[in-house]
């Protein structure tokens, strides 16, 4: 500790500790807003960074969804039913050329089940680019542009699977892409809806105090005294059972201190205090929360729709997509039906890897 009338050294090394990552000391630092302080420290958390990376990834899947699905996700066909994956291979005689074999169907007499051989003589190159089903992008602009398809056009049937089909014979990459967008959709309309309420709600309370914060914790607390999982039951439950699925999908989304007393002091209203002086204090607490209930809405979705209680067919959705996975004996011969849960594991690792730098990051000074 530096003796009494001693000054620091700006040239010094930086206080001890794995936390220093902002060095209060550095110039920068007094001409530096929140966020580039912030920032600084977040992008030294290599693990939230590349988390954000993952996030940001799967966010970009929910807008190309449509372009990065070949196959029409609910167009089915008993023929290819639980057909395998289908291997690509990259070269072709010491070049480049993607391309997959085709499959040969055949019953099998002894279990009387379909099974599936490829056929090495039958080559079914793939393409960049390449035409297929009709969809707008981004909901505005008509195209039937996809990322990987076949030769053939629209109008031809589907003859690659990369993950599979499924008891439908409905192309599973195709439905995975969809029930991405679904997803996680999900999640983040219900958190942003929870967010602001809980802001708004959280601001009241704390700036009035007395009466106002009483009533409001106490409704807080009675709500959240609810056990989770059986109120969702409940309330997909009490859903009218003739209701469409975009009516469902909606359903389920849905003071005293120093720095405040000065703010009221030079003329601020109370709606300024509460949100520019007040909200940027706690906003560390709202990372979190927001990060860990991003995960949270994404896994209760799932639960509930691979349940049944949730979103039901034709919806796609992560949960949806398991559903035909409750069967052990089927899990057994077709495990590709278990591939969309790894989608499930992967975002919420990331949210939660995320969640801890940016809640990390909106501390910059602390240690």
């Amino acid at each position: 500790m530096a003796e009494p009338g001693v000054a620091l050294d700006p040239t010094s090394a930086p206080l001890p500790g794995p936390s220093a990552v902002v060095d209060p000391r550095e110039p920068r630092v007094f001409v530096a807003s929140q966020w580039q302080l912030m920032w600084w420290r977040f992008r030294k958390h290599k693990v939230a960074v590349a988390s954000a990376l993952v996030v940001i990834g799967f966010y970009l899947v929910v807008l190309g969804a449509d372009f990065l699905a070949y196959a029409d996700p609910n167009a089915s066909e008993a023929q290819r039913s639980l057909m395998p994956p289908q291997r690509v291979y990259w070269f072709d005689e010491g070049r480049f050329g993607p391309h997959v074999y085709g499959v040969k169907g055949a019953r099998d007499p002894q279990s009387f089940k379909r099974v599936y051989v490829a056929d090495p003589e039958r080559k079914i190159p793939l393409r960049f680019f390449a035409e297929g089903f009709e969809y707008r992008l981004f909901g505005l602009i008509p195209t039937t542009r996809h990322l990987i398809g076949v030769e053939g056009g629209p109008g031809s049937a589907p003859a690659v699977f990369l993950l599979g089909t499924d008891v439908q014979g409905r192309d599973l990459w195709s439905r995975l892409m969809y029930g991405t967008r679904i997803s996680l959709t999900i999640g983040l309309f219900g958190v942003t809806v929870s967010l602001v309420l809980g802001v708004v709600l959280g601001g009241l309370s704390g700036f009035y105090g007395g009466v106002a914060d009483t009533i409001i914790q106490r409704i807080i607390e009675i709500l959240r005294s609810i056990p989770t999982i059986p109120l969702w039951m409940g309330l997909a439950a009490a859903l009218p059972r003739d209701w469409s699925v975009l009516q469902v999908y909606f359903a389920i989304t849905m003071r005293e201190e120093d720095f405040v007393v000065s703010a009221r002091l030079v003329g601020c209203s109370q709606m300024r205090t509460i949100f520019v002086h007040m909200v940027p204090s706690f906003m560390s607490h709202i990372i979190a929360a927001t990060t860990l209930a991003l995960p949270a809405m994404i896994i209760s979705e799932t639960a509930l729709s691979f349940l049944g209680l949730g979103l039901r067919p034709p919806a796609i959705s992560w949960g949806v997509l398991l559903q035909q996975a409750q069967n052990v004996q089927t899990v057994a011969i077709s495990p590709w039906l278990m591939l969309p849960a790894v989608p499930v594991i992967v975002v919420v690792m990331a949210f939660n890897f995320l969640g801890d730098g940016l809640r990390d990051a909106a501390d910059p000074y602390g240690r």
